[in-house]
C-alpha cells in the first residue's frame, strides 16, 4: 500500500501587492500550491513573473498582503522575531548571488559554527565542532583545513556555492528554497551542485524548491513543476505532464526558447 504524501508547505490565495494607487503592482496574485515532504519542486517563470517574490514570502522575508501559508498542516505564525527564527530552523535558502549571501566580516569558521549553534550544538567541545565542520565541507568536496581562517570573498564563486550547501548539510532544514542556485557558476560545477542538493534530499528527506527561469533544469531535477506568469500560477503538475505535454501557450513558449544544439536557433520570440 502506497504511503500517503504529507504536506509540508502550502499556500491559499497568497497575494503580494507593492505600492498604492497608480504605483500599485500585484507581484503575486492569489496563488495556491501544495508541496510535499521529500519532493523536488520547480517554480518556473521569466524575470518579473513573481517567482522570487513568492520565494521571499515563503521564507518570511516579506509580508503577505492576502492569503495564508501553512507549514506542516498548521497556519504559519511568524509574528515575532523568536517565532521567525524557529521557522528558519526548518526553512532555509540558497540564493543566486553567493557574494551577497555572506557577511564579509565573518570568516568561514564563523559561518559554519553559526549553523552548529543554531542546531543546538553551542555546548559541544570545540574538537567535535571542527569534526562536524570538516564533515560538512567534505560532503561538498571542500577541505576544511584549506578554508579555515579564510573570508568568503577569498573563495571562488563555485566554492562559495558549495559552502552554502555545507551550511545546509549542518542545518538539515525540512525545506530548502534554492533561488537560481547555479546561474553564476560554470556548467561542470552546476551539475555537481545539483547532484549534491539531490543527494542531500535523499539523505535527509527535505523538500527542495527551485526558483528558476531554466525549464530544462526544472525538467531534469523536479518531481513537480509550477509555471508562473504575471504573478499567477498558470500551469502545474508532474515534470512530465507540464514539460512533455504543456497546455498553456506560455509554457510552450518557455520550452521553445530553450536553445537546442542540433537545431537552428529561433530568435524571433526574443
Amino acid at each position: 500500500m502506497a504511503t500517503e504524501k504529507k504536506s509540508c508547505l502550502s499556500g491559499s490565495g497568497l497575494t503580494k501587492v507593492f505600492g498604492f494607487g497608480r504605483q500599485r503592482t500585484v507581484a503575486v496574485d492569489h496563488v495556491d500550491f501544495d508541496f510535499y515532504e521529500g519532493e523536488i519542486i520547480s517554480i518556473v517563470g521569466e524575470s518579473g513573473s513573481g517567482k522570487t517574490t513568492l520565494a521571499k514570502m515563503l521564507l518570511g522575508l516579506i509580508s503577505t498582503t492576502e492569503g495564508d501559508v501553512y507549514f506542516q498542516g498548521q497556519k504559519r505564525d511568524i509574528s515575532s522575531q523568536k517565532k521567525k527564527q524557529e521557522y528558519w530552523k526548518s526553512t532555509q535558502a540558497i540564493f543566486q548571488d553567493p557574494f551577497s549571501s555572506y557577511n564579509i566580516f565573518n570568516k568561514v569558521d564563523a559561518v559554519l559554527l553559526d549553523c552548529i549553534h543554531m542546531r543546538g550544538g553551542r555546548k559541544l567541545p570545540y574538537a567535535k565542532k571542527v569534526e562536524l565542520m570538516a564533515e560538512a565541507c567534505s560532503f561538498v568536496n571542500l577541505k576544511f583545513e584549506e578554508l579555515t581562517n579564510k573570508y568568503p570573498f577569498e573563495l571562488s564563486g563555485g566554492q562559495m556555492q558549495r559552502l552554502m550547501i555545507a551550511r545546509i548539510f549542518l542545518l538539515k532544514p525540512k525545506i530548502l528554497l534554492a533561488d537560481e542556485p547555479t546561474s553564476m557558476i560554470d556548467a561542470c560545477s552546476r551539475a555537481t551542485i545539483l547532484e549534491l542538493l539531490k543527494q542531500l534530499r535523499d539523505e535527509t528527506g527535505m523538500t527542495l524548491i527551485f526558483i528558476t527561469h531554466d525549464i530544462g533544469l526544472a525538467y531534469y531535477v523536479s518531481d513537480s513543476v509550477y509555471i508562473m506568469e504575471h504573478g499567477k500560477i498558470v500551469e502545474h503538475g508532474s515534470a512530465d505532464e507540464v514539460i512533455l505535454h504543456p497546455k498553456e501557450t506560455y509554457t510552450q513558449r518557455l520550452i521553445n526558447d530553450v536553445p537546442k544544439i542540433y537545431e537552428e536557433w529561433d530568435l524571433s520570440t526574443v
